[in-house]
C-alpha cells in the first residue's frame, strides 16, 4: 500500500467530518465558486456538491480531464495568486499551509487566500497534538530538525513505507512546519479559529471567515 493510499485510509473519517462541518457553516449550493488551494477532487467528492470549483496546484493532476464540468485546475503559486481580490465566495485549503516551510510564504498564503476569497476555511494540523500526521510518528515534530532527519526513514510510518532517499527526509523535514494557535491567530486575524478535537485534544485548527451577507 503507498504512503498516499495509508493517508487517505487513516483520515478519511476526519475529512469527511470537516467537510460536513464545512458545508454546514458556508451551505454552498451549484452557484458557489470555490477556490481550493492545493487540493484535489477527494474532499469535495467526499461531499458530493455541486459548486464551482477552482483547484490550485503547482501543476496539473493526472487524470484531470476526465472530471466533471464544474471543476477547473490553475497551475499557480499559493503565495502569489492571480485572482482578483474577492474573486471566489470561498477560498479553501485543507493542510497546505504548514508545507510552505517558512514564516515569511506562510505570511504570504494567508495574506493571499483572505485576499482572494470573500468567504475563507483554512485547515492544518496542531502543533501541539502529539501526533505528526505527515510522518504517522509521534513527538517527532517537537524535536530538533536534525533529530527529525535521523529518525524520519526508519522512526516514523512515513519513511518505512515510502523509503526515501536521504535527499527527500531532507527536503521533507524543511518543508513542514507547524503552526500553534497564537501564530496562526496573527496570520488570519479577522478569522475565526475552530478547533478538530481527537481523544480531548485539539487535532487541528480551522480558520473561518464567512462571507458578508449582502
Amino acid at each position: 500500500m503507498g504512503i498516499h493510499r495509508v493517508y487517505e485510509a487513516l483520515f478519511r473519517g476526519f475529512r469527511r467530518r470537516r467537510m460536513r462541518a464545512f458545508a454546514a457553516a458556508f451551505q454552498p449550493h451549484a452557484g458557489t465558486s470555490i477556490l481550493d488551494v492545493g487540493g484535489t477532487p477527494f474532499n469535495w467528492q467526499l461531499l458530493g456538491s455541486e459548486s464551482e470549483f477552482t483547484l490550485l496546484n503547482l501543476e496539473l493532476p493526472e487524470g484531470f480531464e476526465a472530471l466533471p464540468g464544474n471543476y477547473s485546475f490553475v497551475v499557480g503559486d499559493a503565495v502569489d495568486l492571480e485572482f482578483e481580490d474577492g474573486a471566489f465566495d470561498v477560498a479553501f485549503s485543507n493542510s497546505v499551509i504548514e508545507h510552505l516551510g517558512t514564516p515569511e510564504r506562510q505570511r504570504a498564503f494567508a495574506r493571499e487566500i483572505r485576499r482572494v476569497g470573500r468567504g475563507v476555511w483554512v485547515q492544518t494540523p496542531a502543533k501541539s497534538f502529539p501526533f505528526e500526521p505527515h510522518l504517522l510518528a509521534p513527538f517527532i515534530h517537537w524535536l530538533p530538525r536534525r533529530w527529525q532527519k535521523r529518525l524520519a526513514r526508519y522512526g516514523t510510518g512515513w519513511g518505512l513505507i515510502s523509503r526515501p532517499s536521504p535527499a527527500r527526509v531532507a527536503q521533507v523535514i524543511d518543508e513542514i512546519r507547524l503552526l500553534g494557535l497564537p501564530e496562526l491567530r496573527g496570520l488570519f486575524p479577522d478569522c475565526e479559529i475552530r478547533r478538530e478535537r481527537f481523544l480531548g485534544l485539539t487535532k487541528a485548527y480551522i480558520a473561518v471567515r464567512l462571507p458578508k451577507r449582502s
